[in-house]
C-alpha cells in the first residue's frame, strides 16, 4: 500500500494540480519553510458568498511539500473560506497517505499553512456586516 501511495506523491510532483497563476486573484499567500527552503504560494478566486471558484499554487521545494500542495488544491476548490480556515493537519494527512517524519511535517504542512493564511487574509478584509 506505501507503494502506492509514494507513486501518487511522485504524479503530484511530478504532474501538479492545479500549478501556475490566476488571471483574477481576490486572495493570496505564500511562505518558505526556513529549515530547508522549500516555498509555496497559493492564489485563491473567490466568490462574493465566501466560494473558493478556483485555485492554483506555484513554488518550489521537496516532492512532499509540492505533492501536498498539489493534493490540497484539487479538494477546495467549492469549499467555504471558514472551511478552509478550519481545516487540519488531518487533511494533509490523510491526502499523503503515508507517515511523515517530524522532519518533513513542516514540508507536508506548507502547503496548509499558506492556504489558511489566504483564506484567513480574505475573511479578515471582509466589510462588517453587522
Amino acid at each position: 500500500m506505501d507503494d502506492f501511495y509514494r507513486d501518487y506523491i511522485l504524479d503530484h510532483y511530478r504532474n501538479p494540480r492545479n500549478f501556475g497563476h490566476l488571471e483574477h486573484v481576490t486572495a493570496q499567500a505564500e511562505d518558505i519553510n526556513p529549515l530547508c527552503g522549500d516555498k509555496i504560494k497559493v492564489e485563491l478566486d473567490v466568490g462574493a458568498d465566501g466560494t473558493v471558484n478556483d485555485v492554483r499554487f506555484s513554488g518550489q521545494g521537496c516532492a512532499i511539500s509540492q505533492a501536498s500542495a498539489s493534493m490540497l488544491t484539487e479538494s477546495i476548490k467549492g469549499m467555504k473560506l471558514e472551511d478552509i480556515a478550519k481545516l487540519s493537519k488531518d487533511v494533509v494527512l490523510e491526502n499523503v497517505g503515508i507517515g511523515i517524519s517530524p522532519t518533513r511535517m513542516k514540508c507536508a504542512m506548507l502547503g496548509l499553512r499558506v492556504l489558511k493564511s489566504a483564506a484567513i487574509g480574505e475573511i479578515a478584509g471582509w466589510p462588517d456586516e453587522s
